[in-house]
């Protein structure tokens, strides 16, 4: 069920009971128990409740316990719905998987980002202008999180970092809006590079996609 909710949807009961094989009083249960302990959070509309993570820390939390829980190497051999999700997915409000991890890379090894202290990730002075010419996106307003501006957020498939926190969820936002990025149309987190997103990669940060 928390698995379900990471890409920050909120979903009733009903469709968490049916993603965990459940009945609804059991995944009422196990709902109950989630909220209580600090990783769901609930609200109601009209006669429905809807469930959500109770925020980013819990999205990172479910991540690090999927690279616990799977094996040292990502077979390549999986379901093409699996391979869509190892491409590229959202990770609660950024941008994780293949893709991700990619970019992460392109930005700091173009000088644009760079490692802080711990997990955070600074913007650099090149980078402010970089992000604000080329993805219309002024860094230095984005709220500042625990972490900072951005934090490295250690990606389960891929074993490597991708950016998390307000630049990422920003990036995400913005690759959407420029159609360089969509949402797979099955419903589930994966996400597809557009043929337009990857010259544009391409062209801005020197990505082969």
């Amino acid at each position: 069920m928390l698995a379900a909710l990471a890409d920050g949807r909120a979903l009733p009961a009903g469709e968490l009971a049916t993603a965990a094989g459940l009945s609804l009083s059991g995944a009422s249960a196990h709902l109950a128990r989630l909220t209580q302990g600090g990783l769901l959070a609930m609200e109601r509309e009209g006669r429905h409740r809807y469930y959500r993570l109770a925020g980013p820390q819990v999205a990172a939390a479910l991540e690090g316990l999927a690279l616990l829980a799977t094996a040292p190497r990502w077979p390549r051999a999986r379901s093409p719905a699996v391979e869509a999700l190892r491409r590229a997915r959202t990770c609660y409000d950024h941008l994780a998987g293949e893709l991700g991890v990619a970019l992460a890379q392109a930005l700091e090894n173009r000088g644009l980002v760079r490692a802080g202290e711990g997990k955070r990730l600074e913007v650099t002075v090149a980078g402010e202008p970089w992000f604000a010419q080329v993805l219309g996106i002024e860094t230095a307003r984005l709220a500042s999180g625990g972490h900072g501006v951005a934090r490295r957020c250690l990606d389960w498939t891929e074993r490597r970092y991708h950016i998390a926190g307000p630049l990422g969820t920003a990036l995400l936002h913005r690759l959407r809006e420029l159609g360089w990025v969509t949402q797979a149309a099955d419903g589930t987190r994966a996400v597809e590079l557009s043929r337009r997103g990857a010259t544009a990669l391409g062209r801005t940060l020197d990505m082969s996609l």
